[in-house]
């Protein structure tokens, strides 16, 4: 025997045996299987069963059922209702079915719902599928129906489901609307609602009522041109409006400077050439500030000028030559320019000093008329309400007749009572006759008047007063009466404005001794003779100044007008005891406090810093930086309305606030009544001038 055939002998019943055992493995789990498989079909159709006879009691009471719609039509039927439906109303007796409804909510979003048929409202119908055809419409009605429960149920629960997705479905929702609740719902609509209407209608009108004034406002509006509307530099009207002035003037510049260097390298013929031009090119220019006033010819001039200096250029040009020139040319210009200034403001501060002719001979003709005609034999009649603390008193310190006048009349016009006024004015010997003449001869209507000599003050001497006794030294006398003149110039414009008279006068250093002049007032108005009234004073005598001596409008703003301008602050004795940047006020319409005055002896504290600045090193010459030494942190703020000032100097003031506010002050050099006036606020003071007066007449004084 092979050992292959040996091989195949031994092996062949081993795996014969083995084949036998995995068959009988494999048809035991087989039977496993079967088993397991005919026991859940056993187990499914019973199941089965008990479901199929629970659909058959589908008819069940369904008294826990909640209805998913809020329309006032299912919400609070009653149980036995659903067993009164028609044929065909009730669900069939079968399964339950899910019932997917996809839907529109009130902010537009669509929403998926899954609800069970039996928890449908006994408002749903049921219809067989053979009725569909007929009842396409009811269906529709149906489905409208639904959609609107499921809004309302997702209004009173406040949902916020999203959107479903990937075949995902909210759960069912259900809840109960109360019948108080759906009412009150309701009634907040038709309030919304009601609401709406009512805007709208509002809206409507107010729309109607811009459009009529926007009507009316085109009706009056004036499209007329009114001049030019810049009250500075006109020529920035146009950017371009004087290029051609600005290039002759540049023209001009050069030609001087080409002739100074031709003349030097005796250059004849071109530089009266040049020269030639030069005077040509000034006369074409004249007094012409933009383009539009220049003469016809003057463009043809500035091509000539232009020619011969191209030739100039070409013959004599040298950098270093030319520039050194126009440096020497700009260094004689500032001289000249800064004398000018000087020469400018010493002819300003004179102007203002000097008095126009007729009103210096005004006050001749009342004096010469008040003794002429025996008026120095009247008196002012109502003299018992001079003390009267119950009326209105004003102080008035002035040697000016008209101005007086107009202070006087601006404010009885516009009293509401004029007998309650008081009007206590003050002048000097000179004047006092023309002062009692006018008012006699020109009483305001109900006012009391009273006019007195500031030289019967037998009191007010140089003793007692720092003031005199400094007028009367003769260091102040050689200030203000240098014979030398010509070398007032050269001390610089500032000092210049000190040297007015009305700083030697004791009218103007008056006023802090109002309470000593009229001891028996409790309150009083101070007003300037430059100021215009323009509303009615009386509730000032109402304002509460708090334990304050002085009533006052602040006049500072941002950095200017505070202490440090009218203190000398390197001074110690200043600087210890003020605040540079303490808010300045103004004279010329103050509210004085007379008993609280006499209580703080203001008149004490004016004196000792009177004394204190007997050489002029804590302030200059003037009352108001003594009234803000004297009044600091005694003064009451009063509203701006009360008091704008500036009319004297500033040409840019607010035309609404000037005409809004109670009092006009023409604070500065440019007096109403000079010919250096500013035209356009003149007009306010001049209205109050009795042009129609004798006197006036007689002394040329017009409009």
């Amino acid at each position: 025997m092979s050992k292959a055939s040996f091989i195949h002998f031994y092996l062949h019943p081993c795996l014969s045996s083995a084949m036998k055992t995995r068959r009988r493995i494999f048809f035991k789990l087989a039977y496993l299987l079967l088993i397991l498989f005919v026991f859940q079909v056993i187990i499914h159709v019973t199941l089965a069963g008990s479901n199929l006879s629970d659909t058959r009691t589908v008819k069940r009471d369904i008294k826990s059922y909640f209805s998913l719609c809020a329309c006032p039509q299912c919400v609070g039927r009653k149980e036995s209702s659903q067993g009164k439906s028609a044929s065909g109303s009730n669900p069939p007796d079968e399964m339950d079915i899910d019932i997917i409804v996809t839907y529109t909510d009130t902010s537009g979003s669509v929403r998926i719902r899954t609800v069970k048929s039996r928890d449908l409202s006994t408002s749903w119908v049921w219809r067989s599928p053979t009725d569909e055809n007929k009842d396409q419409p009811k269906k529709s009605e149906m489905l409208e129906s639904f959609e609107a429960d499921m809004r309302l149920d997702d209004d009173a629960e406040h949902s916020t489901d999203e959107h479903q997705s990937g075949g995902e479905m909210s759960q069912p929702q259900t809840s109960t609307m109360n019948p108080v609740k759906l009412k009150r719902r309701m009634l907040r609509q038709q309030r919304r609602d009601l609401r709406t209407a009512n805007l709208i209608r509002q809206d409507k009108e107010i729309d109607n009522q811009m459009q009529a004034a926007a009507i009316e406002r085109a009706k009056e509006l004036d499209t007329t041109v009114k001049g030019k509307y810049s009250i500075w530099r006109t020529e920035y009207e146009n950017p371009n409006s004087d290029s051609t002035v600005r290039l002759m003037r540049d023209q001009i510049i050069m030609a001087k400077a080409y002739a100074s260097i031709a003349k030097a390298g005796n250059v004849t013929v071109l530089y009266d050439s040049l020269m030639k031009h030069s005077r040509e090119s000034h006369h074409a220019i004249g007094e012409a500030r933009s383009d539009a006033e220049l003469q016809p010819s003057a463009l043809d001039q500035a091509k000539a000028m232009g020619h011969i200096l191209s030739i100039a250029k070409d013959q004599l040009y040298d950098c270093a030559i030319v520039a050194r020139k126009l440096r020497v040319m700009l260094q004689s210009t500032e001289v000249n320019v800064n004398l000018l200034r000087k020469k400018s403001a010493f002819l300003n501060q004179l102007a203002a000093k000097i008095v126009p002719k007729p009103l210096h001979c005004l006050p001749l003709q009342l004096t010469t008329d008040y003794y002429v005609h025996g008026y120095h034999s009247n008196g002012f009649p109502n003299k018992d309400k001079l003390e009267d603390t119950s009326l209105y008193h004003y102080a008035i310190f002035s040697d000016n007749v008209l101005a007086t006048s107009v202070v006087v009349n601006s404010t009885v016009q516009h009293a509401k009572e004029p007998k309650k006024h008081v009007f206590h004015i003050v002048t000097d010997k000179l004047n006092f006759a023309a002062f009692k003449m006018w008012f006699l001869a020109n009483p305001p209507a109900g006012a009391v008047i009273q006019v007195e000599n500031v030289d019967d003050f037998t009191w007010l001497n140089s003793s007692y007063c720092p003031v005199l006794r400094q007028l009367e030294s003769a260091r102040i006398k050689e200030y203000y009466f240098k014979s030398n003149q010509a070398s007032s110039l050269s001390v610089g414009t500032d000092n210049l404005k000190y040297r007015n008279p009305k700083y030697l006068s004791m009218l103007n250093h008056l006023r802090f001794y109002i309470p000593e002049v009229y001891p028996k007032l409790d309150k009083i108005l101070f007003l300037d003779d430059d100021i215009v009234v323009q509303k009615d004073l009386t509730p000032l005598w109402s304002v509460n100044l708090q334990g304050m001596v002085i009533g006052a409008v602040e006049t500072c703003k941002e950095s200017f007008h505070r202490f440090d301008k009218y203190l000398n602050f390197s001074n110690p004795m200043i600087s210890e005891n003020f605040d540079p940047s303490a808010c300045g006020w103004a004279f010329g319409m103050n509210i004085f406090d007379l008993k609280e005055w006499k209580k703080r002896d203001i008149t004490g504290v004016y004196h000792r810093w009177q004394d204190m600045n007997e050489d002029r090193t804590l302030w200059k010459l003037g009352t108001l930086p003594p009234g803000l030494i004297t009044f600091y942190k005694l003064t009451y703020p009063l509203d701006r309305g009360w008091h704008v000032l500036g009319l004297g100097y500033d040409p840019a003031l607010n035309q609404t606030e000037i005409e809004n506010a109670a009092v006009i002050h023409y604070n500065g050099n440019y007096k109403p009544w000079l010919d250096l006036a500013m035209s356009k606020y003149q007009s306010y003071w001049s209205k109050y001038v009795m042009f129609d007066n004798y006197y006036l007449r007689l002394c040329n004084i017009r409009e």
